[in-house]
């Protein structure tokens, strides 16, 4: 029965699901903060990890004071971003009923919140190793403002000028990861490199650490796709098979190329797979059939591996830019071959259930066969007019803020500071591994030799 805490157009089960998967996605950012504190050398853990915990934090902050209303409020200016407004601070709002789904504002604005975050998050990993963290603190709440919003407005609002254009992104795959792989790689570009001993070896110091924090990533990806139709519906449950199915399979081709050229099984490669098999599907998990997720797994699993272990070595200019965590590959490039792929893989049934009765929407595939073959080249042409839009907003976007903050504090640590790493940065370490919680190396902290016991 309806009562003030659950009105008549409040639907529990739509509701109890999208907090859910709201949470799924928030632990997948706690896992990238796991996967980052593992995946790099010992000198670097702290750093690594508190740059992602940091961004997750700040940016339900900016998020909340007017990042939420700029993506998803009335249109500024060319419905290319919305108005700044403070209505997410007021009662009246966070409990009405939201713009989708049957359930109140707030449980939309934080399932949003939560992917605004984990792009911060993934931009991070470009970056490990040398960004000065006060540079940082200011990168994360002027990207997210000038650009993550317009993406996010432009794509994912119903006023948006490209998402009333067309194209299609079911959970992501240009807002989130093609916007962080370009504005990633963008960054690490103006921030410049690690020092050279960092670059030419950076072992990872815990890989269990970092598997722990791939499995929840994976796991947390149920949620990331599974709660885009912003309902418990069968679309839902498609998108959330569809989403491991192509991870499994990106994986396992990402684990096989790995044998046969280096003659052993990698297991951050495997870890690789599985992002751009989880990144390759999100634009497409509720769009497309199960066998076509599979043909996306190994295309995931295959294409972002030449680019990163054959291409990135020919090229010279992506040899230059110090991509830490190869975010352009496993993102930028994983994004852009999973919206090229909804765009012609895409059901037209499947499209309904997702976009509603717009006859605008349809794979290539479907189109030639239905003869609406110039309807279906319209669509890939609007997958790519999409993914054009994200690079260019983020490399423009993302140069500007870089120059402007180098204007007021250094972009990248100095060498010592690089050199020494988390005690210089932070004044602790990763693993107390001598004395009471000294480290064996010796400290920033007068560099003075440790006493010996007598």
């Amino acid at each position: 029965m309806a009562t003030e805490a659950a009105p008549e157009w409040l639907n529990k089960g739509d509701n109890s699901w999208q907090l859910t998967a709201s949470s799924f996605v928030a632990l997948q950012s706690i896992g990238l903060v796991i996967i980052y504190g593992g995946i790099v050398k010992k000198k670097w853990a702290i750093n690594s990890a508190f740059m992602a915990l940091y961004a997750f934090a700040a940016t339900l902050i900016f998020w909340t004071l007017w990042g939420f209303r700029m993506s998803f409020g009335d249109p500024l200016f060319l419905d290319v971003v919305g108005q700044p407004d403070f209505s997410v601070l007021t009662q009246k709002f966070m409990l009405a009923e939201g713009f989708v789904g049957l359930y109140p504002a707030a449980t939309l604005v934080f399932f949003q919140f939560v992917f605004a975050a984990i792009t911060l998050v993934l931009i991070a990993g470009a970056l490990l190793g040398r960004m000065n963290f006060k540079a940082w603190m200011l990168f994360v709440p002027l990207w997210l403002t000038f650009s993550y919003t317009v993406g996010a407005f432009s794509i994912w609002s119903p006023k948006g000028f490209l998402f009333k254009a067309g194209v299609m992104d079911f959970a992501g795959g240009f807002v989130i990861h093609l916007s962080s792989g370009i504005a990633g790689f963008t960054a690490a570009y103006w921030v410049g490199p690690r020092i050279p001993k960092d670059r030419e070896s950076f072992p990872p110091n815990n890989i269990i650490m970092t598997l722990v924090g791939a499995g929840l990533l994976w796991i947390g990806w149920a949620g990331f796709n599974g709660g885009a139709p912003y309902a418990v519906n069968i679309d839902s449950s498609l998108a959330i098979y569809n989403t491991h199915l192509c991870t499994a399979t990106s994986l396992l081709v990402w684990l096989c190329l790995d044998y046969m050229k280096f003659g052993k099984p990698s297991v951050i490669g495997a870890v690789q797979g599985m992002v751009t098999g989880l990144v390759c599907i999100t634009p497409a998990a509720g769009l497309v059939q199960v066998w076509a997720a599979l043909i996306m797994g190994v295309l995931s699993g295959s294409i972002p591996w030449f680019t990163m272990m054959v291409l990135h070595k020919k090229i010279k200019f992506l040899k230059h830019v110090d991509d830490t965590l190869a975010i352009f590959h496993t993102h930028a490039i994983a994004g852009t071959l999973g919206g090229l792929l909804a765009g012609l893989f895409a059901e037209p049934n499947l499209n309904r259930l997702f976009f509603g009765d717009d006859p605008k929407f349809v794979g290539l595939i479907y189109a030639i066969k239905n003869g609406r073959t110039a309807a279906g080249l319209h669509q890939i042409g609007m997958q790519i007019a999409g993914m054009a839009f994200i690079l260019v907003l983020n490399v423009v976007i993302t140069s500007i803020i870089c120059l402007i903050i180098k204007i007021v504090t250094p972009l990248r640590l100095s060498v010592e500071e690089m050199t020494i790493g988390d005690d210089t940065v932070h004044g602790e370490d990763a693993y107390a591994v001598w004395g009471d919680g000294e480290t064996y190396e010796q400290s920033i902290h007068g560099k003075q030799l440790y006493p010996s016991h007598v």
